[in-house]
Order: C-alpha cells, then structure tokens, then sequence
C-alpha cells in the first residue's frame, strides 16, 4: 500500500497494491499492520480501531452530505468506490485549527482503486 499525505494533516490518499492477471485481480482493502506502519511513516498516529465497515450506493448526480463527529464519539473514515467514480471531499471543521475551512478533493473510482 502507498500512502500519500494531502495538503490537509491527517487526510491521506491511500493507493492499494493490485495484483492481476489473465484471471482478473486481487487487492488487500485494510490490513490494520499496513495501515499502522503506513500511518506512523508519514508520522500521523495510529488508527483508532476498525470497528464499523458500512457501504452505500448511490445514482449518477446525487450528492452525500457532509458527515463528522464531535467528542467524546469522533470516528474515523475510510472511503472507496467499488464502482463507477466520485469526487470525495474532506473539509477541515475544527474551529481553532490553523487549516480550518480548507478543503481537499480527491476523485475515488473502481479504476484508480484509491482510498481517502
């Protein structure tokens, strides 16, 4: 897995490593080791633990909302697309914080496989 730090702290784009052949392809989604070791690399801490997996589907042109927590319940979120594409966006809420108000965008598809 690559790890690729975005312009905001903590919002990391995520590249999976494929293997494929002439019988189609494989990928490792999470692995809680990779994600550490991935994490602690760019020198972000370590994940709370991964208790929930959700999944959604959506028509063309539809817009999800904007979705946070606040303490003492914050969770963290891990986004892919297993078909089709979109522009996922993580906007920095926290008042106080020197990137509050900034933003950073990232198109997610079943092609680029990538993660946010």
């Amino acid at each position: 897995m690559k790890f690729i730090t975005t312009e905001l702290p903590g919002v990391v784009v995520i590249e999976p490593q494929v293997f494929a052949d002439e019988r189609g392809w494989f990928m490792e989604s999470f692995n809680q080791q990779r994600f550490a070791d991935g994490l602690a690399s760019l020198g972000l801490p370590l994940p709370r633990p991964f208790v929930q997996d959700n999944e959604s589907q959506s028509r063309r042109g539809v817009l999800r909302g904007l979705h946070y927590q606040l303490p003492p319940h914050p969770q963290g979120k891990l986004v892919r697309v297993t078909q089709g594409a979109v522009f996922d966006v993580a906007v920095d809420l926290r008042r106080g914080s020197p990137h509050f108000g900034r933003w950073v965008g990232v198109e997610l598809s079943a092609a680029n496989r990538r993660q946010l």
